[in-house]
């Protein structure tokens, strides 16, 4: 997937459940958020996201996924990437009641590029 001039690329680290939702949804659609959850939060870097899959998502519920998709600029131009934490900590906040419409601006399928499992994460933290 190469990023153009009309369209960003962005990750999104996952759990298992939100990643069967975009599974069933044939890869072109993330899932509604819950209640409590009142942002959608992709983040702009393949090393971020997979810091929070690793060390989050795994932590949380086993396993954890990276996902990679293209928005259209068109429509992510309405909103500033927010820095929380190092350079590389840097997302954006789309407001869940505009997920639909996030969703409606996601050019080609969203992709599984990386899965990490609560095996994988002790081996790799025992080096």
């Amino acid at each position: 997937m190469l990023a153009d001039a009309d369209c960003t690329i962005l990750y999104r680290p996952v759990g298992p459940e939100e990643l069967e939702l975009i599974k069933q949804s044939d890869w072109t659609r993330f899932p509604p958020r819950l209640a409590e959850q009142p942002f959608f939060y992709p983040v702009l870097n393949e090393a971020y996201a997979i810091q929070i899959a690793r060390d989050w998502n795994v932590e949380a519920s086993g396993a954890g996924f990276v996902t990679r998709f293209a928005v259209a600029n068109s429509y992510l131009k309405r909103f500033v990437p927010r820095r929380v934490g190092g350079p590389e900590h840097v997302e954006y906040w789309i407001p869940a009641e505009q997920l639909d419409e996030f969703n409606a601006n996601l050019l080609g399928k969203i992709e599984a590029i990386a899965d990490f499992r609560r095996s994988d994460a002790q081996n790799s933290s025992a080096g």
